[in-house]
């Protein structure tokens, strides 16, 4: 019972109008153009990405977010390309977003480059009112779901990279877009999102890398989020890592580079709020496969 109404309590605050935040990444650091389209192409090859995170499990109603995206770099020109999906459920609410990114990087030295990109977005949401225990089901704001609203959006980002660092900032949704059911009774708010994230990865020894790396997501109206990462690659192939979301969870996380082109990465999140008492955790899968050609091949895999 007590599930039930923190999720209620969690919906109507979510459908009154307060901003809605972007979905939650643990592995941002290998997800990285689904917030900043300048990643596109930037791996020097055609990379595939697919992700399947159920956040809170245990509590009802709670975050499922599946994503999938595909980039690639243009060949002889500084054109990248990439194409996204993310589906995210909570409660009553279902929410799609269609992405094509498009980057051009230029070189600034040897080994550095400064890419920049811009995100086309298409959104279609749903909320299903009858998923709801309503107490007051003669309300208005219960009377019509949202069905299918569809709202475009465009946003911008900046990465400045090489093999061993990543500096990027973005904008992904320029735009604040509110949903209205049919009455207008009932809205659902997307604000801005600002992400600005770094890595760098030592070499520790022939065999071991030591990578840190922070994302800092800035949202009117939320909380300061501060995720903080520390991974290690051993062999190039093992990887074995920390992180902490200030003021939110702690995550254990593990990878293995199967072959040159599959990769494939799991996460445990502990929540450290008043909410661990109703859930046992968030998991995070993904996989990453890259084509490569007869000319085009990496040796040492890049660590993000």
């Amino acid at each position: 019972m007590k599930t039930n109404s923190i999720i209620i309590l969690l919906l109507l605050v979510m459908v009154s109008g307060f901003a809605q935040q972007d979905s939650q990444y643990t592995h941002y650091m290998y997800n990285t153009i689904n917030i900043n389209p300048a990643y596109a192409g930037s791996r020097g090859v055609t990379s595939i990405f697919g992700l399947h995170r159920t956040q809170w499990v245990g509590l009802d109603g709670a975050p499922t977010t599946n994503a999938f995206s595909i980039n690639t770099p243009i060949r002889n020109s500084r054109l990248g390309l990439g194409l996204s999906f993310v589906n995210d459920k909570i409660g009553a609410s279902d929410q799609n977003n269609i992405s094509a990114d498009v980057s051009y990087t230029i070189p600034t030295s040897e080994k550095y480059n400064l890419s920049f990109g811009i995100k086309a977005t298409a959104n279609l949401l749903n909320v299903d009112y009858t998923k709801l225990d309503r107490y007051n089901g003669g309300s208005p704001v219960f009377q019509n779901n949202i069905d299918n609203e569809f709202s475009p959006n465009i946003g911008a980002g900046v990465y400045y990279h090489s093999d061993k660092l990543y500096v990027g900032f973005s904008v992904p949704n320029f735009l604040d877009v509110k949903h209205f059911d049919d009455n207008a009774s009932a809205a659902v708010q997307d604000r801005l999102h600002y992400y600005l994230m770094g890595g760098y990865v030592f070499d520790v020894s022939p065999t071991v890398k030591l990578k840190p790396s922070v994302l800092t997501k800035m949202v009117s109206g939320a909380p300061l989020q501060v995720d903080v990462s520390a991974n290690v690659l051993l062999q190039d192939k093992f990887s074995l890592g920390l992180s902490y979301r200030w003021s939110a969870a702690a995550t254990a996380m593990a990878g293995i580079q199967v072959t040159d082109g599959l990769l494939i990465g799991y996460s445990y999140d502990f929540d450290t709020t008043s909410l661990e008492n109703y859930n046992s955790g968030s998991h995070e899968i993904f996989l990453r496969f890259e084509l490569f050609n007869i000319q085009k091949r990496i040796i040492t895999p890049r660590f993000f």
